[in-house]
């Protein structure tokens, strides 16, 4: 299972985050609470996450409902978007048309090269979910909404021009996928999309 993380000031704002460390918001934390309770349900083995704040700390949720330990990887952290980091869309519109098209950070990291880097880190988390003596052999994965997709597209097999065919994650939502015969399959995308909390202070 595939869960991108909940939301942050700066999703909110529509700025490019990359690997910048944000944390969540209040409506972060409230997506992330909501959904650990859906998929606590579940019953998962292993939990993988991101080393930034936003990821590991939708994580956390789901670790303290599960009594499962969160397993820091690196390799799970957000496309690094050079000097489109902290921009918002307008701007980088307007700063780098070209570029911008082809959604491609003139100084960041380019697109086969973060797919290669998650879906390896995929292949790992589900290695050891396969291991004697795991249960259910659920592993669920926080990390951030275009490295779930570059990773998950390489994991499925999916030529580099159509990597933009699965669509965004939206925050807090989650894919899954399965593996049969050795192949990949795309079971859900972009599931448990949730109502935004109402919060405490009426904002």
């Amino acid at each position: 299972m595939l869960w991108r993380h909940g939301q942050t000031v700066w999703n909110a704002e529509r700025r490019f985050q990359g690997q910048s460390d944000i944390p969540l918001d209040e409506t972060g934390q409230a997506q992330a609470e909501r959904a650990a309770r859906l998929l606590a349900g579940l019953r998962p083995d292993l939990i993988v996450s991101s080393d930034l704040s936003r990821a590991a700390g939708t994580a956390a949720a789901l670790a303290r409902l599960t009594g499962l330990e969160v397993t820091l990887d690196k390799d799970l952290r957000e496309r690094h978007g050079g000097c489109w980091e902290g921009l918002t869309d307008t701007e980088i519109r307007a700063r780098y048309p070209v570029e911008h098209a082809n959604w491609s950070p003139p100084d960041g990291e380019p697109t086969p090269v973060v797919a290669e880097r998650v879906a390896a880190a995929l292949h790992r988390t589900a290695a050891t979910a396969s291991e004697p003596g795991v249960t259910t052999g659920l592993a669920v994965v926080v990390s951030h909404g275009a490295a779930l997709r570059l990773g998950m597209s390489r994991l499925l097999g999916m030529p580099d021009e159509l990597f933009g065919v699965l669509g965004p994650l939206s925050n807090c939502s989650w894919s899954v996928v399965g593996r049969r015969r050795d192949r990949w399959r795309l079971l859900e995308h972009n599931a448990g999309t949730l109502p935004e909390p109402i919060l405490s202070d009426d904002r």
